[in-house]
């Protein structure tokens, strides 16, 4: 049954309409449209099958009847006007129904009108040892060049077939049995390989009286040795004098880019456009019925948000931040604190209470990972310089997380400025962490040699052993920094678990005494809700343990083995947002060159997909 019908022109002047249904229904149906608005078209809704005959029908004919008075006649005279053309509609209607009904509905295809009920049973029967004739033909030919050039080898291997008394196939009229067949089959596997298996026996034997001669062992560049010679590492420096050269690859140290520069970090992985065209795919595979309800669903016109509203969608991007690695307490204030900003609102016409939340809390994800202080080292630096001083940088955090690796990629960064760096080695605790600092030192002096800076050391390294004072230790370097002339001062710490009461307060006694400019926490990517206790502790140590009156606390982050987590990045939502605190460097891989600044719209798309 047709409901309605209009006709009305590009303008979109209604010039005539059908009205199927009792006025009766005119009050629910205006109700359902001011309340929840739908845009659909009449292939998703109508299942009439004479519906484009009917539109084409109607067009012409109203087209042809009245073309004169629509061409003649203004839009004030149109709306107007009335065109009687009740009866020529009815009349087409009635026809078109007539027709579909007419219309003999498709049946399946039955088996036996089929081409294949039409070919014997016989011929689709295949017997394992039937040969085909063209192959038939090649394996004769083939069998009478051997014959010519075997001789008596080639007559007695075809007589255990003649032998046999086997007919041939089903070519002369005879079925094989099954016993018959699998006989057959294997007296001519034996005649195929059974020659090709005295000759592998034969190479075997003749391979066997070969001498065995011992395999040296490879030697490899980096690798173990128990020679003590190839051990010993330690050269000794005679007056003073500068350590040998690199025998390693510089370029393969330093990476590839511009190490001055700091890019932004790029969040994108390989997998996001295949993800993008699949997302498109289940959509076209969606049913009418189905399409007409998923319209229906979420969709809200002019009307406010409420809780329960809500409620649906901010559990499930609660539990999505959790699986990125967001903290669950963080995750839980977030998803509130959205409920709170949109409680109330009105929401737009096309807009959905998902998309509306998402874009919520994408918002205050922006917001968190841009904190209203900014880090500016390089300026930071520059003003120090004016006032001759050095600039003192403070690195701290927990065990492994790359304390002294980021700091030397720092380090570079700074050269590729022009600035001079004197590392302090103040981590007195952990065995190999002077020696790993020197390493750097070296490495980085052979990048940045004093030739080419006008004979002036751009690195060094100040360092007393272990077991000593740190917080001595870091005096004395920004003493010998601001005497020798070196623009900033980089302060390794030992890693320290935020529950050692000892090593938390020779932390804060270090801050304390030689208050440094910047202070750092680097944390590892890969921690959760281990990232929230790390930093609360941190500066509830720093706070209790300092004995000035204003404690010094944590000014940034630097979020390290960001590499390593493709698309889990809810770690940096968790530390700023814990902290107000900036994220300062990302550490993005193994050389020096793999150093970016935080891209908050790259973190946060990617912490928001699917």
């Amino acid at each position: 049954m047709l409901d309605f019908f209009t006709i009305f022109s590009k303008g979109g002047l209604v010039l005539w309409c059908f009205q199927g249904v009792s006025d009766s229904c005119t009050g629910p149906v205006n109700a359902l449209i001011r309340s929840v608005l739908l845009q659909v078209g009449f292939q998703k809704i109508l299942t009439l099958t004479y519906v484009d005959k009917l539109i084409d029908d109607v067009h012409r004919l109203f087209r042809d009847k009245y073309r004169t008075e629509i061409q003649q006649q203004s839009a004030l005279s149109l709306l107007n006007g009335t065109f009687d053309f009740q009866n020529d509609f009815l009349r087409l209607l009635r026809e078109a129904e007539e027709s579909s009904k007419i219309r003999a509905p498709t049946t399946m295809k039955k088996f036996e009108d089929s081409e294949k009920a039409k070919k014997p049973v016989r011929s689709m029967i295949e017997t394992r040892g039937e040969k085909p004739k063209e192959k038939a033909k090649n394996s004769k030919k083939r069998g009478a060049k051997k014959e010519g050039s075997d001789g008596p080898l080639a007559t007695s291997k075809a007589v255990p077939a003649e032998k046999s008394g086997l007919p041939v196939g089903p070519e002369n009229g005879v079925e094989l049995s099954k016993e018959e067949l699998i006989r057959r089959k294997r007296e001519e596997f034996i005649q195929k390989h059974g020659r090709g298996m005295e000759k592998s026996n034969k190479s075997t034997k003749s391979d066997a009286p070969k001498e065995k001669g011992k395999k040296a062992p490879r030697v490899w560049e980096l690798g173990g040795c128990a020679n003590k010679e190839a051990l010993d590492y330690s050269t000794p420096t005679t007056n003073g004098s500068p350590e040998a050269a690199l025998s390693e690859d510089i370029n393969l140290i330093r990476g590839t880019g511009p190490g001055g520069q700091l890019q932004d970090l790029d969040c994108s992985s390989s997998d996001d456009e295949g993800a993008a065209q699949n997302s498109t795919k289940p959509s076209a595979t969606k049913g009418t019925l189905g399409g007409m309800f998923g319209m229906l669903k979420g969709l809200v016109g002019s009307k406010s948000l409420s809780r329960e509203d809500m409620e649906s969608v901010l559990d499930k991007m609660r539990d999505h931040l959790i699986a990125k690695n967001v903290a669950a307490d963080i995750a839980v204030q977030l998803c509130e604190s959205v409920a709170n900003k949109l409680e109330g609102k009105v929401m737009g016409t096309f807009s959905t209470v998902t998309s509306t939340v998402k874009q919520a809390l994408q918002e205050s994800l922006v917001q968190i990972l841009q904190p209203q202080r900014r880090v500016d080292m390089l300026r930071d630096i520059m003003d120090a310089q004016r006032r001759q001083r050095p600039y003192v940088v403070t690195f701290c955090g927990v065990n492994g997380v790359g304390k002294s690796t980021n700091l030397a990629k720092i380090s570079f960064w700074l050269l590729e400025n022009g600035f001079s760096v004197l590392i302090a080695a103040c981590d007195t605790f952990r065995a190999g962490a002077v020696e790993q600092l020197r390493t750097h030192t070296r490495r980085l002096s052979a990048l940045h040699p004093p030739e080419k800076h006008g004979g002036r050391t751009m690195v060094q390294l100040f360092e007393k052993g272990y077991g000593k004072d740190a917080a001595g230790i870091a005096m004395e370097a920004i003493a010998f920094a601001r005497n020798q002339g070196f623009d900033v001062v980089l302060v390794d710490t030992a890693g320290r678990m935020q529950d050692n009461a000892p090593l938390m307060t020779a932390l804060a006694k270090l801050i304390t005494v030689n208050t440094p400019d910047l202070v750092l926490f680097v944390g590892e990517a890969l921690v959760g809700n281990e990232a929230v206790d790390q930093l609360v502790k941190f500066n509830r140590a720093l706070a209790d343990h300092s004995m000035a009156q204003t404690p010094r606390l944590i000014d940034g982050i630097v979020l390290t083995k960001f590499d390593t987590i493709d698309d889990k990045v809810g770690a940096a939502i968790s530390m700023t947002y814990i902290t107000s605190k900036p994220i300062v460097f990302v550490g993005t891989g193994q050389t020096y060159c793999d150093l970016r600044s935080l891209n908050a719209k790259a973190v946060v798309a990617a912490l928001m997909k699917a």
